[in-house]
């Protein structure tokens, strides 16, 4: 696992576990803002084949409003994003940012708090896959 993403290979097919993520994010109090289906994108854009791969936007709108009172410009690192893919070999994985690492470039005590108390949700997301 790299630092700067929460990651689990999951016992569920692609399908299943991207309404199972949306269902353990929901419990956690995120919603899904974008969803970036990229095998479509690279199918559509560049005529590439790719594995089934989305990109989720997800938010918390109480954490996002206080991290933006905390500081504006944050809102070029929001939001949280999750990714539900295959591998080649047919696996279904799942992974979260770590909030922990991407709230730490501004350098901001406070928003360094907050981001404790969003991974710790996230985390809850990806045991509960």
């Amino acid at each position: 696992m790299s630092n700067y993403s929460m990651k689990k290979k999951v016992d569920l097919n692609y399908e299943d576990a991207l309404e199972k993520v949306k269902a353990e994010l929901k419990e956690e109090g995120f919603g899904v803002l974008s969803e970036i289906d990229m095998k479509q994108t690279f199918k559509d854009k560049i005529g590439e084949d790719f594995n089934k791969y989305i990109i989720l936007g997800a938010c918390n709108p109480k954490f996002a409003y206080k991290a933006l009172q905390m500081e504006e410009d944050i809102g070029l690192l929001l939001p949280c994003n999750v990714v539900v893919y295959t591998s080649d070999s047919g696996d279904t994985s799942v992974a979260i940012i770590n909030p922990m690492e991407v709230m730490n470039l501004p350098n901001n005590q406070e928003i360094k708090e907050l981001a404790k108390e969003i991974k710790e949700r996230l985390e809850r997301v990806i045991k509960n896959m």
